[in-house]
């Protein structure tokens, strides 16, 4: 406690507000394109602290969020054929398809199980023969190393009922892609977790080709506030780089032997964003077409569209905020999400309804 303590210092908080007030003297616009941030921004009320001439837009860092509903409805249909265990991380399992959730479907008889890693999987494929297990593989830099590792421990093992449907994406790209569509970005607040994994290098071209300021935050009151003033000084100095506020956990170079897992068992391949459609490059998929889900059981990619009036996919390009959205704490709320940004804790739309529509 006394660590976290350390990190929520009401004076030094004081402080930094009374800095950023008075050095931010330009408008600025800063997206944070983490779930956690975006989460943290809203519950420790940041957000609410800063002068107008800094606005916050939430960007595509919710790995839940971005998941298409295509890749649900393939699940679920795994998850409701004969002799087919689909094995899920938890935040997942209430995202809509166009028909069912995966919760939806296991009430109706689909075999669904909640795993805490993919090497749970393993262990449940290895003792069950029978059946083939499909991990449910999401989320950005920081989860894909679990999945290379399950994919290669599946391979020393010779098994042949275990495979990945790989979600996962790579964050440099829909960064630029936001900026390509026309949104305004000064600033990213650039993600802690990821970047434990990739090291500072991957952000060097946003700075170079587009001019904008990068510093990778952690999670906690003093650390975003300080990445915050790190970002203004940026600014007024015209001289955008790629900062570590979070240097407690990211280094330059990042975990190497975590990136040679990912290059060793993944190919990088097209990828389709909510809110983004298709970024070439994007995303993740197995080298071995014998541990791939997509090949494994020849699933359509087709992109079903989202729910009328919802606009989670503008929310997560930043054009608007959760609270423009006709549906947002109406018939959109945690107990019944219309939208996937309603799902997870870190959606920007669950942020926002938990603390910034109080």
């Amino acid at each position: 406690m006394k660590f976290i303590d350390e990190f929520r210092n009401p004076g030094l908080c004081d402080s930094l507000i009374t800095r950023i007030h008075r050095e931010a003297d330009r408008n600025i616009t800063v997206m944070e394109v983490c779930g956690g941030h975006t989460l943290a921004l809203h519950r420790f009320g940041i957000a609410a602290l800063l002068p107008p001439t800094i606005e916050l837009l939430s960007g595509p860092g919710c790995p839940v969020c971005v998941t298409s509903r295509g890749y649900i409805d393939n699940a679920v249909a795994l998850a409701l054929s004969s002799g087919i265990v689909v094995c899920t991380y938890g935040d997942l399992i209430r995202v809509p398809g166009s028909a069912l959730t995966l919760e939806q479907a296991r009430a109706e008889g689909a075999r669904v199980k909640v795993v805490h890693s993919p090497m749970q999987c393993i262990e449940l494929a290895n003792k069950d023969p029978g059946y083939q297990y499909v991990f449910l593989g999401i989320g950005f830099e920081t989860t894909a190393p679990a999945s290379a590792v399950a994919i290669k421990t599946a391979s020393a093992m010779k098994m042949d009922n275990f495979c990945v449907y790989s979600a996962h994406k790579l964050m440099p790209p829909a960064m630029a892609a936001i900026i390509n569509a026309g949104v305004r970005v000064d600033a990213y607040i650039c993600p802690g977790h990821v970047s434990t994994i990739t090291g500072s290098a991957m952000f060097y071209p946003l700075v170079e080709k587009y001019k904008v300021a990068c510093v990778i935050s952690g999670f906690e009151p003093l650390d975003l506030l300080l990445s915050i003033l790190m970002i203004v000084r940026q600014i007024k100095e015209k001289k955008p780089s790629v900062e570590i506020q979070y240097t407690r956990a990211v280094k330059p170079h990042g975990n190497q032997k975590a990136q040679q897992l990912i290059q060793e068992v993944f190919n990088p391949c097209d990828a389709w964003w909510r809110g983004l459609g298709i970024l070439p490059k994007s995303g993740l998929t197995p080298r071995n077409a014998k541990f791939d889900a997509e090949a494994k059981f020849s699933l359509s990619t087709g992109e079903p569209a989202d729910p009328p009036g919802c606009r989670c996919g503008d929310v997560l390009k930043g054009i608007v905020k959760p609270v423009d959205c006709k549906l947002f704490s109406t018939i959109c709320n945690p107990v019944h999400p219309v939208g996937a940004c309603m799902v997870s804790s870190e959606g920007a739309c669950q942020s926002y309804y938990r603390y910034a529509n109080s």
